[in-house]
């Protein structure tokens, strides 16, 4: 037996106990052990980028007080426009409210509309959340007793409590219906319940020892606390589908007529491999986030990266014993009217011919809709999150956008970071020029200094984005000189967006490069190489182009629940690029090494497109809904970030799962004929990689090996 997949089944199925038994006990290990260990996550300051990273970590180093977390109520003219007695009722009520301290005199805004009181909530600011609810209870009393006014609550514990208590929600109703959404339908798929019941158990199994794992790794990089939910995303689909492909296969040539030997064999050197292939792919793919050098990004390149190895390693091992233990027992347990012992295609035979019959009109039509589908990204902007990427009917949101009206410097200030004492008259200067600047720098400028006196925070508030480049560019340098830095949350989305700019091309040039060179030397294969990587380009500007046309265009704001906005959120196209080809080399690979394998036997490449495309079409289309189905749970979510990555990773999978592999694919094969395999001369030193299935051995050999075990 040749290769590394073929050769670890082998064993696993000879030693099956000590696999079996050896996984549970990795499982259960590392989760013991992670437990042991917290998770390290990444700070505010690790998240950041450029001048405001620098800035952020000065003070984070400086030994500021900490402070409370800052709450805000603000109280706005709507029917009525006496705000005194709202004002004195609200003042006196927080001031008797538990957990509330620091009330502040209100505010008038500029217009004399609307007034602002701010106050703090006692204890750790990072578990303020916790402590917030009595102040939202008092200033929703405040506000029935006055309904002629709009009187609303916003600040970090009250969004954190509202809105990251319905996200947690969100995230943790879609971990538990992911798994059954998932069983049923493999059920479907399989018609018996062992054979559907493998594959989610041991994907399950390896997110949960690839968790415990992040625990160790998290030492080497802080993760944020969004990745256990990535991993779960990409766990289920990439777990599910390899033991998918490498169950059906080994079914199929048992009922094909191989015994228990010779059907695990073939499924070892043919679909085993190609899930180590599609592993590696995957793997290769997910690792180009390290090139963007951001805390996020590579907390979920480790993650994922994890998963899809431990899923690798599942899949090549335990998966083999079970089913060497179970030997037809896997369709046990049969459902009426869904199982069949013989799952011949027909429909997608019949359609296959057509696609043969006519293979320049067939990829003329399929780059034609992909192309319709994918004309919008040509409009794609990208922005950073921000309210309009909140539920639009949540009180908070509303609270917010009042405020930030209202009191823009009282939202999101800029931060000037001095080292050194504090010079006056500088600040001075400063206020000055800030007075100066045709409202594009609003007041009233605040000044913090450390207790050691070596570190000076002067904020200011920003009319909107577009100032901050007048504050960096030119207020700052002439007032407090080159070495002062800008932070804020305006000022890091900046940095981000500059640092994701510069590292795209590094990304896209290295997953497209590797695959590339993967394929290359699995299929010995340059034209395949190069197809494969156009046609993964194609699925993944359509799903652009589909984002834009939902998100950024405002259709179906109503059956997802969001509001339309200028851009799609800035992480989204690099990491939707860096998942979906992933993803979808994991199907490009299975479905290539069916039509090599044919290829390999002789069969005119024609022939072997239908034979592998109609072998593979109906667990391509069963991976395919598992994965289409789980992505989807996520448009279900309330920020609209969740919303664009469900539905962008949903659609890339339909589509690739139909149009590409289903038309596009067969009909360039088809067109391409024996060049399809060309490769030249001096690449001949490839080494060559067995896609057929090995020859039956003797009988008397057979006996000796998995029967036997």
């Amino acid at each position: 037996m040749k290769g590394i997949a073929a050769r670890a089944a082998l064993w696993s199925a000879r030693h099956r106990t000590l696999a079996i038994l050896g996984w549970i006990a990795f499982v259960i290990g590392v989760t013991v052990l992670a437990g042991q260990y917290s998770t390290i996550e990444a700070t505010g300051s690790d998240q950041g980028h450029g001048e405001s990273k620098k800035a952020d970590k000065i003070v984070e180093a400086a030994g500021f007080p900490v402070e409370p977390a800052r709450e805000m109520v603000i109280v706005q003219n709507r029917a009525d426009t006496d705000r005194a007695a709202a004002l004195s009722d609200l003042t006196a009520a927080l001031k008797k409210t538990a957990n509330v301290v620091d009330v502040q005199p209100a505010i008038q805004s500029p217009d004399g509309r609307s007034s602002l009181i701010t106050f703090g909530i006692s204890g750790d600011p990072e578990t303020a959340a916790d402590r917030v609810g009595p102040s939202l209870d008092t200033v929703a009393s405040v506000a029935k007793e006055h309904p002629g006014l709009y009187i609303g609550q916003g600040g970090n514990a009250s969004g954190d409590k509202l809105i990251g208590e319905d996200l947690d929600k969100g995230l943790h109703t879609l971990s538990l219906l992911s798994i059954p959404v998932t069983l049923g339908i493999l059920l479907i798929a399989f018609g018996a319940v062992v054979a559907a019941f493998l594959p989610v158990l041991l994907a399950v199994m390896a997110v949960v020892a690839a968790i415990g794992l992040l625990a160790f790794a998290s030492r080497l990089a802080p993760t944020v606390d969004t990745t256990m939910h990535v991993m779960l995303l990409v766990g289920l689909a990439v777990g599910v589908d390899y033991c998918l492909f490498y169950i059906r296969r080994e079914r199929d040539e048992r009922r094909n007529g191989a015994d228990p030997h010779r059907a695990l064999v073939i499924a070892a050197q043919t679909s085993g491999r190609s899930i180590w292939i599609s592993g590696l792919t995957v793997i290769v793919a997910m690792a180009g986030m390290f090139l963007t050098y951001d805390a996020t990004f590579t907390s979920f390149a480790i993650g994922t990266i994890l998963v899809v190895a431990t899923a690798v390693l599942g899949s090549l091992t335990v998966l083999p014993a079970l089913l060497s233990a179970l030997g037809d027992k896997v369709d046990a347990i049969k459902i009426p009217g869904l199982y069949r012992k013989r799952s011949d295609g027909r429909v997608w035979n019949a359609f296959l011919g057509v696609v043969l019959a006519k293979p320049l009109i067939s990829a003329v039509l399929a780059v034609a809709a992909l192309g319709a589908l994918a004309w919008p990204a040509l409009d794609l902007k990208t922005k950073g999150e921000g309210l309009e990427d909140l539920p639009p009917d949540a009180a908070i949101v509303q609270a917010y956008k009042a405020v930030q009206e209202a009191f823009p410097s009282e939202i999101s200030p800029a931060e000037v970071v001095l080292q050194g004492p504090v010079d006056r008259q500088k600040v001075a200067a400063f206020e000055k020029a800030v007075s100066a600047s045709d409202g594009r720098l609003v007041g009233p400028v605040d000044v913090r200094v450390n207790p050691a006196g070596t570190v000076t925070v002067v904020s200011v508030g920003l009319k909107d984005k577009d100032a901050l480049p007048v504050l960096r560019e030119d207020v700052v340098p002439a007032t407090f000189g080159a070495d002062a830095l800008v932070t804020g949350e305006a000022a890091g989305e900046a940095d981000f967006n500059a640092r994701l700019e510069s590292s795209l091309p590094w990304v896209f040039g290295f997953v497209l490069g590797l695959a590339f060179l993967l394929l290359l030397v699995s299929f010995r294969s340059v034209v395949v190489a190069i197809t494969g990587v156009v046609l993964n380009l194609l699925s993944v500007a359509a799903a652009y182009g589909m984002l834009v046309y939902v998100f950024q265009y405002g259709h179906f704001e109503s059956v997802l629940d969001f509001h339309a906005a200028e851009g799609i959120v800035n992480w989204m196209p690099l990491f939707l690029f860096i998942i979906l080809f992933g993803l979808s080399m994991d199907y490009h690979v299975f479905v290539l090494s069916r039509i090599r394998e044919g290829h390999d036997r002789g069969l005119p490449t024609r022939q072997a497109v239908r034979e592998g495309i109609g072998r593979t079409a109906g667990v391509i289309t069963s991976a395919a809904v598992v994965m289409v189905a789980v992505f989807a749970l996520f448009a279900t979510l309330p920020l609209a970030s969740t919303k664009q990555l469900g539905i962008g990773l949903a659609a890339a999978v339909l589509l690739d799962a139909t149009i590409i592999r289903a038309v596009l694919l067969p009909a360039v094969m088809a067109l391409l004929g024996e060049k399809n395999w060309w490769l030249p001369r001096w690449l001949g030193w490839l080494p060559q990689i067995a896609h057929e299935p090995p020859s039956a051995p003797p009988a008397h050999d057979r006996d000796r090996e998995l029967i036997s075990a």
